[in-house]
């Protein structure tokens, strides 16, 4: 009889544990961020300003936690920034126009968004087009959407205010209220961040569907070999960008009462740069919800952070583009390093 010890039983080090989180690196560089600001800008320790930075962080990470989960499992989706616009102006328009409670031009908003989320998924998986194509393709067509239908309906390029329209006061409280805890203002956005945070993580770690996205992402060939739903998981993952669009767009409208059509251009690529730094591939099959909310922390951090420096914002988007280098790069080796010690 063998006296080698079974592989499956061997002890695994903290340390290795710690190598193999696909959030590592970006921990490390939210943390360099916080400390660099801290000194940087007197007012960036502040209450205050740390409830701005996760709210800034709380808009980008809603939708970069559902975005995480399509590029583990593959995909790209180029629709989702104006897919929150949509979403609110859906809702907008349908509230006003059928002179109906604004509740269900959210319910409404809520199936049209699902909806467009599974045309993306349908059309990927029928048509075997890459996502980028497919999404490219949606996200012309709700631009276009988005501004002609606005101004064939309202005549301009805005919707109307819903804020007298009954339902309205009870939806802003679940969309886009205020939380006050130890004297400091918290938007309820970073609790509907959080929230997503932790089932995204359950459904990733503690569920079969997670296993199939990680599968589907490494190699959906070798998934569907082995019984995985590969197009039931790619539809589901992009009708839950679709979900996260509707919360963003939602808490969009019920912010101002009335949504400009053009917004949400470009968003896209920044939820995919929160995801990318918190250390999902490009090339799907590896990644966490938890790093994508880190990624959204460290964009939150810079942004806010340039303002209360009281920098030139025109540097913005060169820190942003500089972090996700140097977050890619860290990513990498992290990986590298974790797979050595295996």
């Amino acid at each position: 009889m063998s006296t080698a010890a079974d592989e499956r039983l061997l002890h695994t080090s903290p340390l290795r544990k710690l190598l193999g989180r696909p959030e590592l690196g970006s921990v490390v560089g939210a943390i360099a961020v916080f400390v660099f600001f801290a000194f940087a800008a007197d007012s960036f320790l502040r209450a205050s300003s740390l409830s701005t930075v996760l709210y800034a962080s709380s808009t980008i990470g809603i939708m970069a936690v559902p975005v995480a989960l399509l590029m583990i499992g593959g995909e790209f989706d180029l629709s989702a920034g104006v897919m929150v616009t949509s979403s609110a102006l859906i809702s907008s328009m349908f509230s006003y126009q059928m002179t109906a409670n604004v509740w269900v031009g959210v319910g409404v908003s809520l199936l049209a968004t699902l909806a467009i989320g599974a045309f993306n998924g349908f059309v990927l998986t029928r048509t075997k087009l890459p996502s980028f194509i497919v999404t490219l393709g949606t996200y012309l067509m709700l631009t276009g959407a988005n501004l002609g239908v606005t101004k064939l309906i309202d005549g301009t390029v805005s919707t109307k205010t819903i804020a007298d329209m009954e339902g309205f006061p009870s939806a802003r409280k679940v969309f886009a209220s205020t939380v006050t805890v130890g004297g400091v203002d918290f938007k309820i956005t970073i609790l509907w961040w959080l929230a997503l945070v932790a089932v995204a993580s359950w459904i990733l770690l503690r569920t079969r569907a997670g296993n199939w996205i990680f599968a589907v992402g490494g190699n959906k060939d070798a998934a569907r070999a082995v019984g995985v739903p590969v197009t039931r998981t790619r539809i589901g993952l992009y009708m839950g960008v679709a979900f996260g669009a509707w919360i963003a767009g939602q808490h969009l409208l019920f912010s101002y009462d009335a949504v400009q059509s053009g917004e949400g251009v470009g968003n896209e690529l920044i939820y995919i740069i929160a995801a990318v730094i918190g250390g999902c591939l490009i090339t799907g099959g590896y990644g966490s919800a938890v790093g994508s909310a880190v990624g959204a922390l460290i964009f939150g951090m810079t942004s806010k952070g340039i303002v209360f420096a009281e920098w030139n914002p025109d540097w913005f988007k060169f820190f942003l583009g500089a972090m996700l280098l140097l977050a890619t790069l860290l990513n990498a080796w992290v990986r590298k390093r974790a797979e050595a010690t295996k």
